[in-house]
């Protein structure tokens, strides 16, 4: 039986990326013939950074000129003889699930986030939006949704859903993204999650077969099958080279890491807030902040403080954030799946620091104050309490210590996220052959 052909269509962000490359060497290791496609905007921007983008018209060209480049791609793959058995697309790009429709091959959408959003946004789009909308109004008011836990507040949803939202038309795009599947015969839905984590919102949809194939990090980091295995391979910014040796002059777990991904952007003041807690803190720390693109404000106009902070801290434009996240001087860090302190910044962090505070126990979560912005007391205040040597701290390393032990467990040869991956490839290839 010849290995069945994957086409892998990515949309152009580091989140994005990252994991879609990594489920494509997943793939490979099956046996299985993978294609990996994105825009020329994210290749290009591996090399050099390009200006800001309007999303609404990035997004409206790639469905028109992807659409078309995709339907080449799989007549060009049959003709060269490696037809495309399944394509597997990632979020927004419903587009991908009607090409694989009119060149008949099987599609499977790959989600990124974490299976509660994916649930809340189903539900959303599935009779609850009244109710979510209603209560979301309201901060003090619960939203329960069948299969999920905990309890839900409108603090706790993806900033998509919020009447805050202004970027109205992603949202629609996630809606046309879950009316297709509900076209598919037999829909499949790929997570970037694993059993053991989510066990309750990977079953709370009974129409949707959702496959917990993670977590997607190189092998290196998780079950050592290759040591070499050490990167994604997709960083779309430029990273710098010295920060390992700094890391590596640091005592153990004593190093603050804050990261807030390729899209963010903080106002000066909440950088403000961010620099004096963090040199309140008193703890040395690695801060990423992104060379500005083109019309951002440099990052020197955003911290008056921005030499004292070289002096305790070090900052960097970029970095291999899972060398960073491995580094045994690393105590705790901005972000999910392990100890942290979180700020939300948009999109599904609001219900991950729910998931990270309330359903993992691995961190804590940060107050806003009536302006929605993190104040240097509380950011102090919530790294000494994860960085101490009190009881919550030490619960809190013992609970992220069980997670990455049950993450490595899953991904094995044989685990559940390693054999669910092996039944996905198997059910396609029966159905190409």
């Amino acid at each position: 039986m010849a290995p069945a052909h994957f086409l892998l269509v990515s949309y152009p962000a580091q989140g994005h990326i990252n994991p879609t490359l990594r489920l494509a060497k997943r793939l490979i290791q099956t046996g299985a013939q993978v294609t990996f496609v994105t825009t020329v905007y994210a290749q290009r921007r591996m090399v050099k950074p390009l200006s800001v983008y309007n999303l609404h018209h990035v997004l409206s060209e790639i469905k028109r000129q992807g659409t078309l480049k995709l339907i080449e791609l799989v007549l060009e793959c049959a003709d060269q003889g490696r037809p495309v058995a399944c394509i597997v697309y990632t979020m927004i790009f419903d587009w991908a699930q009607e090409v694989a429709r009119r060149v008949q091959v099987l599609s499977a959408y790959f989600w990124n986030q974490a299976t509660t959003v994916f649930d809340i946004y189903y539900y959303y789009f599935n009779g609850y939006g009244d109710e979510v909308r209603n209560k979301s109004i309201d901060p003090s008011s619960s939203i329960e949704l069948p299969g999920l836990e905990p309890l839900f507040t409108s603090r706790d949803l993806p900033s998509f859903l919020l009447p805050s939202n202004k970027l109205t038309f992603v949202l629609e795009s996630f809606q046309k993204n879950f009316e297709v599947l509900s076209q598919d015969e037999n829909p499949k839905v790929l997570l970037n999650t694993f059993d053991a984590l989510e066990p309750k919102a990977l079953r709370a949809l009974g129409k949707l077969k959702l496959i917990g194939i993670g977590p997607l990090i190189p092998s290196a980091f998780l079950d050592t099958k290759d040591p070499t295995d050490i990167s994604f391979g997709g960083d779309l910014f430029q990273g710098s080279t010295d920060y390992i040796e700094w890391l590596n002059s640091k005592p153990k777990s004593s190093v603050i890491y804050i990261s807030f991904g390729s899209l963010a952007i903080l106002s000066k003041p909440q950088m403000e807030e961010i620099a004096c807690g963090l040199l309140n803190s008193d703890r040395p720390f690695l801060w990423v902040i992104r060379e500005p693109d083109k019309g951002e404000v440099k990052d020197e106009e955003m911290l008056g403080c921005r030499e004292e902070l070289e002096q305790r801290g070090m900052i960097v434009p970029w970095c291999s954030q899972l060398e960073v996240l491995t580094h045994p001087s690393l105590g705790c860090f901005h972000g999910l799946w392990g100890s942290g302190c979180g700020i939300s910044q948009g999109t599904d962090q609001a219900t991950n620091a729910k998931l990270i505070t309330d359903m993992w126990k691995t961190g804590i979560r940060v107050r806003v104050n009536e302006e929605g912005m993190v104040e240097r007391d509380e950011i102090k205040m919530c790294l000494e309490i994860v960085m101490g040597d009190g009881e919550r701290a030490e619960g809190l390393r013992r609970n992220a210590e069980k997670w990455k032990e049950l993450a490595r467990e899953a991904m094995k040869n044989g685990g559940i996220s390693d054999n669910n991956l092996k039944a996905f490839v198997d059910e396609v290839g029966q159905n190409c052959n």
